[in-house]
């Protein structure tokens, strides 16, 4: 059985390897279907979709209307902390796909249920463009 929910938030970000026009800083409304797959419990549910935004909006607190930045860019980092604007700094350029993995790992490690065998999450960067993974937990 799968469920699926999904979430949305503002946030920005730039590739530093980019040759095109994403080398700038810029943003995005960024939307995210996370997809659970397991065992209905007892009483008929994978797991509650309450449940499941407990899990996801904390991480997507910490996301909404700040800046993703890879930790190998030094000087835009230094830039937002003397403006003390909202940034989360990772240790990977900020690419939907990084995104997906990122993800993927915060939600395994959110102390799912142990009927959940797998998460898949779509990161969709525009309304038409997305990445797609899936872990096995």
């Amino acid at each position: 059985m799968k469920i699926a929910k999904e979430f949305k938030w503002e946030m920005g970000h730039r590739l530093t390897f980019h040759e095109g026009k994403c080398v700038n800083l810029h943003g995005h409304s960024y939307k995210m279907l996370v997809e659970l797959e397991g065992e209905p419990d007892s009483d008929g549910m994978v797991l509650d979709y309450y449940d499941l935004s407990q899990i996801i909006l904390p991480i997507l607190d910490e996301l909404d209307h700040a800046f993703m930045l890879y930790s190998a860019d030094k000087e835009i980092i230094e830039f937002f902390k003397k403006i003390n604007s909202k940034i989360v700094v990772v240790n990977f350029e900020a690419t939907a796909e990084n995104m997906c993995g990122y993800f993927l790992e915060k939600i395994k490690n959110s102390n799912l249920p142990e009927n959940i065998n797998s998460i898949k999450v779509k990161v969709f960067e525009t309304e038409d463009t997305y990445a797609e993974n899936k872990i096995l937990v």
